[in-house]
């Protein structure tokens, strides 16, 4: 049956998002219906506002979802009525990346994440005089009361795991930690640098701790969050703004850092980056770059490094997220701390907040 929804919806670049009463047609039999309790705003959703990322409009944006499930489709196994979730992104199952358990690089991972519709071209949403809006955003559109995703995309909670916070895990969060752990596989004793200490940096950050990193260099313009860096495991902060980044890494890890995380796409940033990491060293790239945005060629040819432009932290999400669930429950993953929780309503102001970065991560928490 249809479900009437509540959902913020964005009509065109650069425009603020309005709350419009919505229906989701009927769920596939391999779908879930959602009823979500909160969602992540990641800057990925800010990118397709402001025209960094192309968008299919009026669209329906949100991609770090979580709720419980409220009607399952009849090929679905795995995910019953009532299973806590968190959402994540969206993979066909069936490419050549899939099928190698390289889902984060499905060769359909464009379309259907950004494309705005299900891998068919059909459109779950639709307004109130049966116009379509475009959604499926990461599979899921989750900035809405109640969302539909394929039940691959969906990750069962374990018990004890904070539903409302675990949102972020789906996207942002695990980037960060999975690009550490999976994409770089830093092993203990090494040393890292992170440029950015966003969410997605400071993530990274919580698995340099993880994996046993002994040097951990948090770079960023605000003290602020340098301190914060601190509280999370960071043993070295640069501010960029007062001091040499490249020239102070250098003198930290006795020559260049052995990894490096990248969160900020900025040119500048990544060639100080690349300049401050050692012979050999191996760097992850994952911010999203401006349009155009380039890099001098001459910086990686011939200089030993390895760069890789990590996609949600080369993580499968059905294993990834409980690992970083139980290491929360552990004390060893504090990512609650990142969070700062806003009325569904108040998106305007947890943008604001996030732009400003008087919040790290904003989550957006439904009505009862």
């Amino acid at each position: 049956m249809t479900t009437p929804v509540r959902a913020a919806v964005l009509d065109g670049v650069d425009q603020p998002f309005t709350f419009r009463d919505l229906t989701l047609r009927d769920i596939r039999p391999d779908e879930v219906l959602v009823r979500i309790s909160a969602v992540g705003l990641c800057h990925t959703d800010l990118a397709v506002q402001h025209g960094d990322i192309p968008g299919a409009f009026p669209f329906v944006l949100g991609h770090e979802g979580a709720g419980y499930v409220e009607q399952v489709g009849e090929a679905v196994g795995d995910v019953k009525v009532g299973d806590a979730v968190a959402m994540s992104f969206a993979a066909c199952g069936h490419c050549r990346n899939c099928l190698a358990g390289k889902p984060a690089y499905c060769v359909n991972f464009m379309p259907l994440n950004f494309g705005g519709s299900r891998e068919d071209g059909t459109l779950a949403l639709k307004d109130a005089d049966g116009t379509d809006v475009h959604g499926n955003f990461f599979g899921q559109s989750s900035f809405a009361s109640y969302a539909i995703a394929e039940a691959r995309n969906v990750v069962v909670l374990p018990e004890g795991a904070p539903v409302e916070l675990s949102g972020p895990l789906g996207c942002g969060i695990q980037t960060g930690a999975g690009s550490v752990l999976n994409s770089l596989q830093v092993p203990a004793g090494a040393s890292i640098v992170v440029t950015g200490t966003g969410a997605v940096g400071l993530s990274g950050i919580m698995g340099a701790v993880v994996a046993g990193a002994t040097t951990i260099i948090a770079v960023d313009i605000i003290d602020e969050r340098l301190e914060f860096a601190r509280k999370l495991g960071a043993t070295h902060t640069v501010n960029s703004r007062n001091e040499d980044p490249v020239a102070k890494i250098r003198e930290i890890t006795g020559g260049g850092a052995d990894f490096a995380l990248d969160t900020t796409a900025v040119p500048a940033v990544v060639q100080q980056v690349i300049e401050a990491t050692a012979f050999g060293a191996k760097l992850a790239l994952v911010g999203v770059p401006k349009p155009g945005a380039t890099l001098d060629l001459g910086l990686i040819s011939a200089s030993g490094k390895s760069i890789v432009g990590a996609i949600e932290g080369d993580s499968i999400p059905q294993t990834f997220i409980l690992q970083l669930v139980e290491l929360y429950k552990a004390g060893r993953f504090p990512f609650d701390e990142l969070v700062t929780t806003y009325p569904f309503d108040q998106i305007d102001q947890a943008i604001a907040d996030t732009g400003s970065g008087r919040a790290v991560k904003a989550v957006l928490v439904m009505p009862e």
